[in-house]
């Protein structure tokens, strides 16, 4: 296993040199014919998912798991749209910023540059394998992806159309990488390869990036969890709150941009909940409240550990609270600084919790579903990042690279 991953960065490493110098056009090239590949491929990548989800229904993967891992038609379509946008977005590597004299004469500024070799670990998501390689391609990276055991024949499926393209495009095929093996030692050893990879980016389950964040000696883009709060104001217009926290908790349970905790003004819980409750209900979704909730609805009592919780399922936390200020404490204290919204007309307040609550994305009166890099309008995410450093928020083109400050003289000497 050693060997085998030692030869998958070495190659990583000698290609990140040739992407590094790679041309726009030969990029979004490859970007394109993988897109045209993956469309070719359709019926062959449902085929290969199909061996995965019934492996997933024999081995008892829950419904959130499955529904990560399946690649329907719609989502092996946006998978290649997704490549698309990519492509026609602005190529950051070699951008400069900021080019200003000194008084010695000297220009100073910063060059966007690669990071270089890219070690991505990812659970279920075949998906995940075409949006990455997207973005370390355009980005001027290589990249090893290592995905879940779960989703090994996707995976495989999706590799075969990324090497295509960027074969027809010239490019190097070792640029974007998928280790073949489930064995779990090849996660230990590309965490642990500070000579050839430059930075590790998980995606999946909290102990999954729990043991990389601990083990890892490269360095870690992370996120742990989606606990995101949706907040009523007592200024909420009421049927823009309904809307917004029913999407944020139903349009799909088993992603990290999902509503885990409603928090509810007291003077519109009386008018709010019952209405809320009976939605969430008919949609079937269980519901666990504070105690003032469950004055106003029927419903099951929260404990501690519930504020906590990512369920990734149909379960929703409900709490009531006396203002804006418990409203924000409790983001803050239960959150995962990942995304969180205020529903309210009253923009002094929105403002307030715009600087207020410490996390990545902040809303005002939409649903968190939005925190995702295609619905930015970065073609598509290499992951949500809730770290500070040294990408905040969605990671997508600009995440993916690093500045170098660029000097330029005309024989100038140092006194």
């Amino acid at each position: 296993m050693k060997e085998y991953m030692q030869q998958l960065a070495q190659q990583a490493r000698a290609a990140a040199t040739e992407m590094s110098r790679a041309e726009t056009a030969a990029k979004d090239q490859a970007l394109l014919a993988i897109a045209d590949a993956i469309d070719a491929a359709a019926d062959t990548l449902k085929a290969e998912n199909q061996k995965d989800l019934q492996a997933g229904r024999d081995n008892g993967l829950d419904a959130a798991m499955l529904d990560r891992l399946e690649l329907n038609d719609a989502r092996i379509a946006g998978m290649s749209e997704g490549l698309r946008q990519i492509a026609a977005l602005q190529d950051p590597i070699g951008e400069i910023s900021g080019l200003a004299y000194r008084p010695s004469g000297l220009q100073i500024g910063k060059m966007r540059v690669p990071l270089g070799v890219i070690g991505i670990i990812y659970e279920s998501r075949p998906n995940v394998t075409a949006d990455a390689a997207g973005l370390c391609l355009k980005s001027g990276n290589a990249t090893i992806l290592r995905g879940g055991s779960e989703a090994i024949h996707s995976n495989k499926a999706v590799a075969k159309c990324i090497q295509q393209g960027l074969t027809e495009a010239g490019l190097p095929a070792e640029a974007v990488q998928v280790v073949e093996t489930t064995d779990r030692a090849a996660v230990g050893e590309l965490i642990t390869s500070s000579d050839t990879v430059d930075v590790i980016i998980p995606r999946g389950g909290k102990s999954l990036i729990e043991r990389i964040s601990r083990e890892a000696t490269v360095p870690v883009i992370k996120h742990l969890d989606g606990i995101c709060h949706v907040y009523i104001d007592a200024e909420a217009d009421l049927q823009k709150a309904s809307d917004i926290a029913f999407n944020s908790k139903t349009h799909r349970y088993g992603v990290c941009n999902a509503m885990e905790t409603l928090l509810v003004h007291e003077s519109v819980a009386s008018a709010y909940l019952p209405e809320m409750a009976q939605r969430f209900a008919d949609k079937g979704v269980e519901l666990r409240g504070c105690d003032k909730t469950c004055e106003v609805i029927d419903c099951n009592t929260a404990t501690d550990e519930d504020w906590d919780t990512e369920y990734l399922a149909a379960i929703l936390s409900i709490k009531v609270v006396t203002d804006i200020d418990q409203a924000m404490a409790h983001i803050n204290r239960y959150g995962s600084h990942h995304t969180d919204t205020i529903v309210s007309e009253n923009y002094t307040l929105a403002r307030r919790f715009l600087r207020e609550v410490d996390s990545s994305s902040v809303m005002v009166n939409a649903s968190t579903r939005f925190a995702d890099g295609f619905e930015y309008g970065l073609g598509a995410e290499i992951g949500i990042s809730t770290d500070k450093l040294h990408a905040r928020g969605p990671v997508g083109l600009e995440g993916l690279t690093s500045l170098k400050y660029i000097v330029l003289g005309d024989g100038q000497i140092r006194e």
